[in-house]
């Protein structure tokens, strides 16, 4: 039999790649004069060479990998061993582990609590933008392990113990009991399914045992992290709702109950495990009085607020980064398209966003930083500050990601680009820590029991006035909108969009380059400005906008 002899496969027909854009590595993400400039302002200069080196490491090749396939290759939950013993665990892949490790080593999760520099907290803050921006998920158990410890210290004996531990720049992945580990992460659970924000409406519940300790019973909706070490829990105890140290691993060495029923399967922020777990007869200790619980967990809730606030200014950045970086490369028409008038304006427009955004989050830093060293003014502008940044920041960023992923047209589409991964995890931030509606109805709360966070929040705006007769007259209306009346709940939403956008123009028109502060109240506090990004009006010095992207 003869045997067959192949045919020769024709020559490969192949094409010669052009006018693509280089792939975005090998830069210093914190090579960005916005950020730079709100570091020095907030009085963290010392830490700019740190936060130089995570922005290199950030911006490295190898970081991109662990990013991707931290997301691709998601959490796995394992129930049981081989021969049936309970161990809830969740798998993740090494490379979560190794951004995780970069975080905690850098100091982005509990370290700035231990730091007695003053800007330890606004160095902390620049740094969790930068890291974070390469990977939005891993960046929620560093931000609730840094949240935990104010609330912590409501109860000095469970702080003694256990906050050197949270506050270890040491990454030590795995349960075993807390004293036996080098550092320690955080988390909380709050959420419960037929509460939701209500947390009154809770029915996991709280005994009091004769050793001290309570046993704790109930299943909680949403809590992410599982695999972290020490969790702040909400449950009723016979003197009302109360919040509870619950460890995974008790001191003994025996596995705490927690059995996590399943991983949620979320839209985006798919590298980070969000669970749903079960306590029954689960050992916890109180942390804070008895039926104060809200009151102790919302020193967490302030702090995970603000991280919201600048994980979604980070994001944005991100986006921006890679429209401007396609821009700059990309060839159209006969130029390249950072070059023709409409993209400029689109550019401009979100580079506008994204400065306003990243100056609102480092303020908002600086006062956290003040406030705990004893500022009681910073304090009070950060109650009301929060809220407002809370709301507008969270609520632009999925807009803006989107219009970044636009400028790079189906490229921008591709999950190659990285801007998929973006836009999935943009509206998180806008639920988490409370929606839209929770941080509008929060502001209409400080502002009946608490007048002192107006007081500051005024003064803080009324440093900018005489400067831009825009901002003075949207102060103007925005104060007497402020007084509230029977329908203040309806028109909430209204109220905090502005007071955003007039806190934002008041630290732009005092810090900002005349060109951008100029853009932004034209924009934002006066005219008739488009509902899409790219609708700046003419006269603006869109080069001088341009010059400030990120490259």
């Amino acid at each position: 039999m003869t045997a067959t002899v192949p045919r020769t496969a024709p020559s490969a027909v192949t094409h010669e790649v052009t006018n693509q854009p280089p792939p975005l590595s090998g830069h210093d993400v914190a090579d960005d004069p916005v950020l730079i400039e709100g570091v020095r302002r907030e009085g963290a200069e010392w830490y700019l060479d740190d936060l130089h080196r995570i922005g290199r490491l950030a911006g490295s090749e190898e970081t991109q990998r662990w990013a991707e396939e931290a997301n691709r290759y998601e959490p796995v939950l394992r129930t049981h061993d081989r021969y049936g013993h309970r161990v809830d665990e969740v798998d993740f892949h090494p490379s979560y582990h190794s951004l995780m490790d970069v975080a905690v080593s850098e100091g982005l999760a509990g370290s700035a609590w231990a730091d007695p520099r003053p800007g330890a907290h606004v160095a902390r803050a620049a740094g969790f933008m930068v890291w974070s921006s390469t990977e939005a998920g891993h960046g929620c158990p560093v931000s609730m392990t840094y949240a935990v410890v104010p609330a912590l210290r409501r109860s000095p004996e469970l702080a003694a113990l256990y906050e050197p531990l949270l506050t270890s720049r040491v990454y030590d992945p795995g349960l075993r009991a807390p004293g036996g580990k080098r550092g320690l992460l955080a988390g909380m659970g709050m959420t419960e399914k037929q509460g939701g924000t209500d947390v009154r409406a809770n029915t996991t519940t709280a005994e009091e045992q004769p050793d001290g300790t309570w046993r704790l019973r109930g299943h909680k909706w949403f809590t992410s992290a599982p695999m972290n070490d020490l969790f702040l829990v909400l449950a009723q105890a016979p003197g009302g709702l109360s919040c509870f140290l619950v460890p995974r691993v008790l001191p003994d060495g025996s596995r705490n109950t927690f059995r996590i029923q399943r991983l949620k399967d979320k839209l985006g922020n798919r590298s980070n495990a969000s669970s749903e777990p079960e306590f029954d007869d689960t050992v916890a200790w109180l942390v804070g009085d008895e039926g104060k619980g809200v009151r102790t967990i919302i020193d967490m809730v302030t702090m995970t607020r603000l991280d919201c606030v600048l994980g979604s200014a980070s994001g944005t950045r991100a986006a921006l980064a890679q429209a401007a970086h396609h821009a700059r490369h990309r060839s159209v028409f006969g130029a390249r398209l950072v070059e023709q008038p409409l993209m400029r304006n689109v550019l401009a427009d979100l580079g506008l966003e994204s400065e306003a955004a990243t100056a609102l989050a480092l303020r908002l830093a600086g006062a956290a930083d003040r406030a705990q060293r004893g500022d009681a003014g910073e304090r009070a502008f950060l109650r009301l500050a929060t809220a407002v940044g809370k709301y507008w920041v969270c609520k632009r960023q999925p807009a803006a990601v989107a219009e970044a992923l636009e400028c790079l047209g189906g490229n921008g589409y591709d999950e190659a680009s990285g801007l998929p991964r973006l836009y999935r995890d943009a509206p998180l931030n806008g639920i988490w820590e409370g929606s839209g509606n929770v941080n509008a109805l929060d502001m209409l709360r400080a502002l009946a029991r608490e007048p002192e966070s107006l007081d500051a929040f005024g003064a803080e705006i009324e440093a900018a006035l005489g400067a831009d007769r825009r901002l003075d007259a949207a102060w103007r209306e925005l104060r007497a909108e402020l007084v509230l009346t029977e329908d203040a709940q309806l028109r909430a939403r209204r109220l905090i969009e502005r007071a955003a956008l007039v806190l934002q123009g008041s630290l732009l028109v005092r810090h900002a380059p005349t060109a951008v502060a100029d853009a932004f109240c034209a924009s934002r506090l006066a005219g008739d400005r488009g509902l899409a990004f790219g609708t700046l009006p003419a006269g603006t010095d869109f080069t001088a906008l341009l010059d400030r992207l990120p490259r």
